[in-house]
């Protein structure tokens, strides 16, 4: 091959590299970097922070293995945006994590993600977020409930699959699902009024619930420290059942290691401080991206890692991790056995009685609603941005005429949102996609590998910290996970691994229309 045409070939690849990274021009850039900090936090901050750790407690029964388990956490959170960060500042560009994997892996690959995404991971998130906020409402207003019937068609039976058992939910409306609908669709309207719209609600209620947090944290310090908590907690029970040789029953009579257990409680604590990433969605429309993305993600994952940790001390400070299932008061029933779970609710209660049950329902309404705005607002991003590339329903592409903004993709979110919430089946399909989304981040860290190699000229703004040795471990903590649930998992694992596999033909008939589509133009 001779210069001429080496010189002409590197061109050519460089022409195909700038023009599916570029910016999506036609987007209206209209967040600054607190606006994309905001979005990184408000997204990760839900409903998750304030139950899982009761879950978590009885998995590890252990006060530092329940410490650990968020650490582990953190440091998983914290690796992946720094990764993120890179790939972000080198391809702003609106649909982020689908953008990555589709110029590392292939289009197969991106469309994968942005099918999973977009049947269950962002839309039934958004879901869930928003019945939580009805759950919490009706703290206030008995009648918002589960059980408040305006319309039930249907219970669908369990179907037990060797270990997974699918259906088991109520089809219809009722007030608690009909206030998670009005929301998804207030928010969703919203939402098309500009970027900077959707911005400043999302800073308003960011700022509302990590004020809240930090609340919490203040509080359990100086207020609620609790001495017979702090004695079954810290003296001489902290380590309990944390050494590597500890055995943990994990149900089903499975005795396994510390290591393992640390693996399996993964599924509370990784699940409320996903959706981090979100902000990647966004990138077309962030201000100087070079700087603020990977900014705005190593900030927002940091501060809202600190303030989980912190809140789990607290819970620690206040109520014992040990409880009974039937105990009388709120102290009796522990971290473990918490009321419905609500353990930041009970911790409250257990400084301030009633009122703090009150104060900690509007706080966790806060947070749901801010959280729901991010979601919203980030994944109609991506299928924008697959419909341009013919992966998706043409009209997706379309932006509204006078604000800019994925009017369509909005709207079609928004519709199958509301199927999710009226089928009863997000909590569920949430279940089962906690594996995927944790293989879609492996795929997305190994791509950042591929990409050093295929484009080691390209334009780097921003070096992922601890290139090649935090994101091979990353890799490997991540993979170990996922074998972990496939093997003591099942119900969580399987199923969710189906969703993503069912998207292969989808691709193929897409693809396949598409071109069919083009030819005939």
């Amino acid at each position: 091959m001779s210069a001429n045409t080496k010189t002409t070939t590197a061109a050519t690849v460089s022409t195909a590299w700038d023009f599916h990274t570029h910016q999506d021009k036609e987007l209206v850039k209209g967040l600054g970097l607190t606006s994309a900090t905001m979005l990184v936090m408000g997204s990760m901050i839900g409903s998750g922070i304030f139950i899982v750790s009761a879950e978590i407690s009885r998995e590890v029964d252990s006060p530092a293995l329940l410490i650990g388990a968020w650490l582990v956490t953190g440091f998983m959170t914290i690796v992946g945006a720094l990764c993120y960060g890179e790939l972000a500042a080198m391809m702003p560009r609106a649909g982020g994590q689908y953008v990555f994997l589709r110029e590392a892996l292939g289009p197969l690959w991106g469309f994968l993600y942005g099918w999973t995404l977009f049947m269950v991971i962002q839309t039934g998130t958004i879901a869930a977020v928003g019945v939580a906020f009805g759950k919490f409402l009706g703290v206030f207003f008995p009648s918002v409930s589960s059980s408040n019937w305006i319309v039930h068609f249907w219970k669908v039976p369990p179907i037990h699959l060797g270990p997974m058992a699918l259906g088991n939910m109520d089809v219809g409306l009722n007030t608690q699902n009909l206030v998670a609908i009005l929301i998804v669709i207030a928010l969703s309207v919203v939402n098309i009024f500009g970027i900077r719209t959707g911005a400043l609600i999302q800073n308003v209620f960011t700022s509302a619930k990590v004020a809240a947090l930090l609340g919490l944290v203040l509080l359990g310090v100086f207020v609620g420290r609790n001495a017979q908590a702090l004695a079954a907690n810290f003296q001489g029970n902290f380590w309990r059942n944390a050494g590597l040789g500890a055995l943990h029953d994990i149900g089903g009579g499975a005795l396994v290691g510390t290591l393992t257990v640390l693996a399996v409680a993964q599924v509370g604590s990784l699940f409320s401080a996903d959706a981090w990433n979100n902000v990647t969605f966004t990138a077309a429309e962030v201000k100087n991206p070079s700087r603020n993305l990977p900014l705005s993600l190593a900030l927002g994952t940091g501060i809202v890692i600190a303030l989980y940790i912190g809140c789990n001390l607290i819970y620690l400070n206040v109520l014992p991790l040990d409880g009974a299932r039937n105990g009388v008061t709120i102290f009796e029933r522990g971290i473990k056995y918490a009321t419905e779970d609500r353990v930041a609710t009970a911790v409250l209660s257990q400084m301030f009685g009633r009122l703090g049950g009150f104060l900690m329902a509007a706080a966790i309404m806060l947070s749901a609603f801010g959280c729901n705005n991010g979601l919203i607002l980030s994944g109609a991003r991506v299928y924008y941005a697959m419909a341009k590339d013919g992966l998706f329903f043409r009209g997706v592409a379309k932006l509204h005429p006078t604000y800019k903004t994925p009017a369509v993709s909005l709207m079609v979110q928004m519709v199958w949102t509301c199927v999710l919430c009226v089928s009863g089946s997000y909590g569920q399909l949430l279940d089962y996609i906690v594996f995927a989304v944790l293989v879609f981040y492996v795929l997305t860290i190994v791509g950042l590998f591929m990409l050093r190699r295929a484009h080691p000229n390209a334009e780097r703004p921003y070096r992922a910290v601890g290139y090649p040795v935090l994101p091979a471990i990353y890799i490997v903590m991540a993979l170990f996970i996922d074998v972990v649930l496939l093997r003591y998992k099942p119900q969580y694992t399987w199923p969710g691994l189906g969703i993503v596999l069912v998207g292969i033909p989808v691709y193929f008939a897409w693809s396949r229309h598409s071109r069919s589509a083009v030819r005939s133009a």
